[in-house]
C-alpha cells in the first residue's frame, strides 16, 4: 500500500501545496505554509438529503418574508433590521470583547416567542447556566449544547428544528473526516460549509462566532467571509467601556450602518445617542478642540478631534495620528501651508479623536484642519461651533452628502454655529431654527473663525 503523503496549507488563505515553500503563491505571504496530513477519504454525510430543483425567479413568494428582532436597536440595525431566515452570521472580535455576552443577552428576548439552540465548544452548559444568572437570560425557550463535533451538532439541529442556532465558536469545532487539529485552515473551512447548507436547507438562521489573530483578521482562511452571508465586527479598547458593532458584509442590508454599546457589570446597554457619549466630558475653552458631524450610514453623529502643535526638540517634526488616517492627516497639513500660510515645518503635530472612533469619511476634513490651527495659534474655538466639510488640493471647501441632516443633528443637541461648505446651503429646504448656518469656499475662509 502507498504512503500517503503530506500536503502543505497557506495558514493565510488556505492554498495547498504538494511541497514547502518559504512564500504562499497564492497571497505572498512569508512562513505560512505548515504540513498538514491528507483529508481522509471518507465521505462526509450532508447535513440535509434534499434535491432542489431550478424554477423561475417570479415564482417565488418573499411577501411572508419577515425578520426575527434581536431585542437590540442597534445590533438590527447593523443586520439591516433584523435576522433573515436562513442567514449565516459571523460575529467577530477581540478577546473579551462581548462576543458571547451580546449573544447570550438576545436569548432573552428572542426565546419570548422562538426556539434557541445555544452550542458552546468553550463553556460547559454549568458556566453558561452561570453567565446568563449574571446576565438575567431567564427565558425557558433556550436550550444549551456543550458539543465540539459538527455531524453532531447538525444532527441536533435536525432533529430540534430550532429557530435560531448561536454556535460559540467555529475555532472549536471539528469535523470527523478531517484528520487535521481544530481551528486548522481545513477544519475552519469545512465545518462552515457544513453549517452552511443547514442554514440554507432547513431555513434556520445560524449565528457563528469567530475569534481574530494577532492582525485583528478573522482567524482562519480568507475564503469564511466568502461562505457567510454576513460579517460584524466588534471593535473597541479594553480600558474603554464602549464597543462599536460595524458590518463588513451583509447581503440583506447596508454596510455603512454602525451600533454603539456600552458593557456594563449587567452586559451590553445600548447607546441610543452617541453623540452625547462621545461629547461627554468635553473641555471648554481650551484650544486644538474642534468638534465634527460626520454620518454612520443614515446616523450623522458629533465627533471631537483634537490637536496638539508644539515646537519640535529634533530636526525632523514628529507626527502622530489616532482615529484619522495618517496619510490624508499629511496632505492637510501641506494644504495648511500651501493655501493658508500655516508652517507645521518645525511643529510636532498630534491629533486624536475622542471615543475610539475611526473617521475615514472626507467630510471630517475641515474639522481637523481647524483643530490644528487652533492648536498651532494656541486659540480656542468657540465651544458652540460644529465643522464639516472636504478639502480639495486648491484650498478649496467642497460639498458633502446630506449636509442638511447633519445641521439639524448639531442644532438638536444645542449648537449654535455651524460652519459648512457653500455649495450645500443651496440644497438646504430651509432655514434650520436655533443654529447660525455660515457656509465657507475656501481654507483661509474657514480658518478666519478661529
Amino acid at each position: 500500500m502507498a504512503k500517503s503523503k503530506s500536503v502543505f496549507i497557506c495558514g493565510n488563505c488556505g492554498y495547498e501545496a504538494l511541497k514547502w515553500a518559504g512564500r504562499c503563491p497564492s497571497c505572498g505571504e512569508f512562513n505560512t505554509m505548515t504540513e498538514r496530513m491528507p483529508v481522509a477519504q471518507t465521505k462526509a454525510a450532508a447535513p440535509v438529503s434534499c434535491i432542489q430543483e431550478a424554477v423561475q425567479l417570479g415564482s417565488i413568494e418573499t411577501n411572508d418574508e419577515e425578520r426575527y428582532h434581536t431585542g437590540l436597536r442597534e445590533l438590527d440595525r447593523v443586520l439591516g433590521g433584523g435576522i433573515v431566515k436562513g442567514s449565516l452570521i459571523l460575529l467577530s472580535g477581540d478577546p473579551g470583547i462581548g462576543k458571547s455576552t451580546i449573544m447570550l443577552q438576545i436569548c432573552q428576548h428572542l426565546g419570548r416567542d422562538h426556539r434557541v439552540l445555544y452550542v458552546s465548544g468553550e463553556e460547559s452548559a454549568r458556566q453558561i447556566k452561570l453567565r446568563a444568572d449574571r446576565l438575567k437570560v431567564t427565558t425557558e425557550n433556550l436550550m444549551v449544547m456543550a458539543q465540539t463535533d459538527i455531524e453532531i451538532i447538525v444532527e441536533h439541529i435536525r432533529q430540534l428544528m430550532p429557530d435560531i442556532v448561536i454556535i460559540d465558536s467555529i475555532q472549536t469545532m471539528s469535523h470527523s473526516a478531517i484528520s487535521s487539529l481544530p481551528a486548522s485552515v481545513s477544519q475552519v473551512r469545512e465545518c462552515t460549509n457544513y453549517l452552511m447548507r443547514a442554514a440554507k436547507q432547513l431555513e434556520i438562521p445560524i449565528f457563528v462566532i469567530g475569534h481574530v489573530n494577532k492582525d485583528g483578521a478573522i482567524a482562519g482562511p480568507k475564503v469564511l467571509e466568502h461562505i457567510v452571508d454576513s460579517v460584524l465586527f466588534f471593535e473597541g479598547e479594553r480600558n474603554l467601556s464602549y464597543r462599536i458593532l460595524r458590518a463588513v458584509k451583509n447581503r440583506y442590508g447596508s454596510t455603512n450602518e454602525i451600533g454603539i454599546f456600552e458593557m456594563r457589570d449587567v452586559g451590553l446597554i445600548e447607546v441610543e445617542n452617541p453623540s452625547m457619549m462621545l461629547l461627554s466630558g468635553r473641555p471648554t475653552g481650551v484650544s486644538g478642540t474642534c468638534i465634527a458631524c460626520v454620518m454612520e450610514g443614515s446616523r450623522p453623529i458629533l465627533a471631537e478631534i483634537q490637536g496638539l502643535v508644539t515646537p519640535t526638540g529634533f530636526g525632523n517634526p514628529r507626527r502622530m495620528s489616532t482615529g484619522f488616517d495618517y496619510n490624508r492627516m499629511s496632505l492637510l497639513l501641506a494644504v495648511l501651508e500651501k493655501r493658508a500660510g500655516f508652517f507645521f515645518s518645525n511643529q510636532d503635530t498630534y491629533l486624536n479623536v475622542i471615543g475610539g472612533l475611526k473617521l475615514d469619511e472626507p467630510a471630517a476634513d475641515l474639522a481637523v484642519a481647524m483643530a490644528l490651527v487652533s492648536g498651532l495659534r494656541d486659540k480656542p474655538i468657540d465651544d458652540s461651533t460644529v465643522v464639516f466639510g472636504e478639502i480639495g488640493l486648491g484650498g478649496e471647501i467642497r460639498s458633502v452628502m446630506k449636509s442638511y441632516e447633519r445641521a439639524c443633528e448639531a442644532a438638536r443637541l444645542g449648537f449654535k454655529r455651524c460652519i459648512l461648505p457653500v455649495q450645500s446651503l443651496d440644497s438646504f429646504p430651509g432655514k434650520i431654527e436655533g443654529i447660525e448656518l455660515i457656509g465657507v469656499r475656501n481654507i483661509r475662509q474657514a480658518v478666519s473663525f478661529v
